[in-house]
């Protein structure tokens, strides 16, 4: 009997086939591993690429070596994968999956070229590989496991509310309450019911959406009222118990097709009086809802018929005029986006400012209007501590400071609010800034609520050029003080992916806050930078903020290489790498981190609740003549869906020229997790459990629909609420579903399909008609996904 090495080699088409498709896989391999090696790169794609075209030519020539070759580099880069990344699955995914499929087919072709005894078993043992990585693809991965039941245990007893007539069956702030911890004492719903939940009634809203028209609106609640608005500021109320319509008020802002947001309505109730006979009966507008456009103007209207309020206001029309003391200004660059702040008797009022326009544009002043007459109580305007009202005759606001333009939170027994604040105007260009720019730029300010004056500031992020500015609405917390009893602290969210925790009453760290060094390269005529950054050490990393080579990633060995290639291209010298005319990695990005949505707090057991994204961006600085060309040549010449745009920065002498940071198939250059849901115990300052949010399954990629459920974690906008029922809810990620989890592993235990994605944060009450628990959402479409809706949507237990 005639032995292997005898046997004839075969005359079919499978080698020479195989040969040619290695041949050419190793030919890209080799050419890109020419470049990285060049740049300093991993030398294993130059190597693999060599061993991969000496064994395609061998198998073009029918010889079974060709094969046995490319098998041991295919066991070579099992073992580079697990060097790179050890166990990592979506590590391994763009390593391995290409090698194995050409791995198989080469063990198939040895046999066909010689009588290997191997070649079925090597066959056998990759399919199986692959048939196993393709059915983990549905499977979350990178999670953190609750194993040591960190904050499962009650360190504050709170009765969850079951009276509907309650005042504390209310959703009044963007957070729920004033302290901004987005906690609803309801355990109606729970872990044991809530798979049960289903659609109670739908409202269409009627909303333009999609541009620059986005649905980011949390209803608010009081009695058997729930109260929304729409991106073009229409104020609607709803039957809590049908969604009936019940009014609409339409303050007829000037349309804006660019950048229209609605967060939130807010409500407040004159205080009641006394005379002879008692309270007085309730009357027009003891119940308010306070509003504000697009056009800068302050509304109270009734609650129950949605008339305009008489009399409030300094207009005698019914709104105060947001945009006396700010100077002149194009329409749209200053207008209130976020939910106004009640404190008290006072609305705290600020504003957001188109990004990266020019340099004086409008004031990041702060004011406080009587919530009573729509009166101005106070000013705080940050680049002039003279002025405390209105401006002096023939000036204005300081042009050009950090604004607070998303939610802030209210401790009535301090008597202090809480904002988060931006950074000086325009983003990535510090050379004209003042020194109070500097000062306050990306903190979180604490004032006085009766009389404005800055109690303390704590600054995040030292000279941001990088558009790092604070929109976390700050969440107060009370964490234990390590003698029995509890101080009073405040979380800040940023962009920068840290969370600071803050004694609330002084503004310092409360955890541990490190100085680190700063990358120094800026470009000449810019602002020195910081020499250190302050790095939030007593709280928990919830993503990897250091980004190295083997952290790229792509669908294929291909693309994985191309990321990998361009990283090392970047200027990048780690965190706060400051932009130059190199194309600079921007990471953790300028949409965070942490962004607007904010988190939840469940006060009973101190476990605070965040969504994050991992979006790093690149971009550079250009000199502003020629930058629309150059913009133009990038658009049309990048093949990698960059999104490439510009912030024109008038009054500097550069543009920022800025896009994603993607592969040459549109896909982030960079390992998934792109978001997440982290659950932190406040207790021990450490992460409870973590899980990828979100799937692929309603992403596009060329136009072609995923439709694939793989929980790769995806970016999301919004934020979570939490519930006595041990229950967070989101609905904010990038495929189209409401989900409840559990808060104490972060399972998933429900989701319901929406018709669009979401961008809102959801909310809940009890139902004073039926006592029954609804969660509501706003469904207006998810941020990075084309379909767009109108949608409010509610949902309970069956009757």
């Amino acid at each position: 009997m005639a032995n292997s090495s005898s046997s004839p080699p075969s005359r079919g088409w499978a080698a020479p086939v195989l040969g040619a498709v290695l041949a050419l896989v190793g030919l890209a391999l080799a050419y890109g591993g020419v470049q990285l090696a060049l740049l300093g790169g991993s030398w294993f794609y130059l190597l693999a690429g060599i061993a991969s075209l000496v064994s395609g030519g061998l198998l073009f020539k029918r010889k079974a070596l060709g094969a046995q070759l490319f098998l041991l580099v295919v066991l070579a880069t099992v073992l580079w994968a697990l060097a790179e990344v050890g166990t990592s699955f979506w590590g391994l995914v763009p390593r391995l999956a290409p090698m194995l499929v050409l791995g198989l087919l080469a063990a198939v072709v040895l046999r066909t070229l010689r009588a290997s005894r191997i070649a079925l078993p090597v066959a056998g043992l990759q399919a199986l590989a692959l048939v196993a990585g393709a059915a983990a693809l549905f499977t979350p991965h990178g999670s953190i496991e609750n194993t040591a039941h960190k904050g499962t245990a009650i360190v504050n007893d709170m009765p969850a509310v079951k009276d509907a007539t309650s005042d504390a069956n209310s959703w009044k702030h963007y957070g729920r309450d004033a302290d901004s911890t987005r906690f609803a004492p309801f355990d109606q719903i729970n872990a044991k019911n809530v798979n049960q939940l289903e659609v109670a009634w739908t409202y269409r809203t009627g909303a333009q959406t999609g541009g620059g028209n986005e649905d980011q609106n949390t209803p608010i609640q009081v009695g058997d009222s729930v109260y929304l608005c729409t991106p073009q500021n229409k104020v609607i109320a709803l039957n809590a118990e049908t969604g009936a319509e019940k009014w609409v008020f339409d303050p007829k802002a000037q349309e804006n097709k660019w950048w229209s947001r609605c967060r939130g309505v807010a409500y407040y109730e004159v205080p009641k009086v006394q005379d002879a006979a008692g309270a007085r009966p309730a009357g027009k507008c003891d119940a308010r809802i306070i509003t504000t456009d697009k056009q800068g103007r302050l509304w109270a209207l009734d609650a129950k018929s949605g008339e305009v309020c008489e009399g409030f206001g300094d207009t005698g029309k019914g709104y105060s005029d947001l945009s006396t003391g700010m100077g002149p200004y194009q329409d749209f660059y200053y207008m209130p986006t976020s939910q106004p702040l009640v404190a008290g008797d006072r609305v705290v009022i600020g504003g957001w400012v188109w990004d990266g326009k020019k340099t004086n544009q409008p004031s990041g002043v702060v004011r406080a209007y009587s919530l009573k007459d729509g009166t101005l109580d106070w000013a705080w305007d940050l680049g002039n501590a003279a002025t405390t009202k209105l401006p002096a005759d023939g000036e204005s606001y300081t042009a050009g400071t950090p604004n607070f333009w998303s939610h802030g939170a209210y401790d009535a027994k301090l008597g202090l609010i809480y904002l988060p604040l931006g950074n000086a105007t325009p983003d990535f260009w510090g050379a004209h800034r003042t020194e109070a720019m500097n000062k306050y730029s990306t903190s979180v300010v604490a004032l006085n609520a009766d009389t404005g004056r800055e109690a303390w500031h704590f600054q995040s992020l030292r000279m941001d050029t990088w558009d790092y500015d604070n929109g976390t609405p700050p969440t107060l917390v009370d964490v234990p003080d390590g003698q029995g009893g509890s101080a009073p602290g405040l979380v800040l969210a940023t962009k920068t992916h840290q969370l600071f925790l803050l004694d609330r009453a002084t503004g310092k760290p409360l955890a541990d806050v490190q100085e680190r060094a700063a990358p120094q390269d800026v470009m000449t005529g810019d602002a020195p930078a910081a020499a250190t950054q302050p790095w939030s050490v007593g709280m928990p990393q919830v993503a990897n903020l250091q980004l190295r080579e083997k952290d790229m990633w792509g669908a294929t060995l291909f693309d994985q290489l191309y990321c990998r290639i361009k990283f090392k291209q970047l200027h990048y010298e780690g965190p706060y790498t400051k932009l130059t005319e190199k194309m600079t990695l921007i990471y953790p990005g300028y949409y965070g981190g942490f962004n607007w949505g904010g988190h939840t707090y469940d006060k009973r057991t101190g476990m605070l609740i965040v969504n994050d994204m991992v979006m790093p961006q690149i971009g550079f600085l250009h000199p502003q003549q020629g930058a629309a060309e150059k913009l133009a040549e990038l658009k049309n010449n990048d093949i990698t869906h960059a999104s490439w745009a510009t912030h024109l920065q008038e009054g500097t002498p550069y543009q920022a020229l800025r896009g994603a940071f993607n592969s040459f198939l549109g896909l982030p250059c960079h390992q998934p997790s792109w978001g997440n849901l982290t659950a932190i115990d406040m207790n021990t300052k450490s992460i409870a459990w973590q899980v990828p949010l979100g799937t692929v399954e309603d992403s596009k990629l060329e136009g072609v629909r995923f439709g694939l459920p793989v929980p790769v974690g995806m970016p999301s906008l919004s934020g979570p609420f939490s519930t006595a029922g041990g229950l967070t809810f989101f609905a904010g990620s990038q495929d189209y579903y409401l989900r409840a989890f559990d808060s104490a592993s972060g399972k998933e235990l429900w989701k319901s399909r929406l018709p669009v994605g979401a961008q809102a944060t959801p909310m809940t009450y009890l139902s004073p008609e039926s006592g029954r628990q609804f969660v509501v959402v706003s469904a207006g479409g998810a941020r990075m996904t084309a379909d767009r809706g109108d949608y409010v949507i509610a949902y309970a237990l069956k009757k």
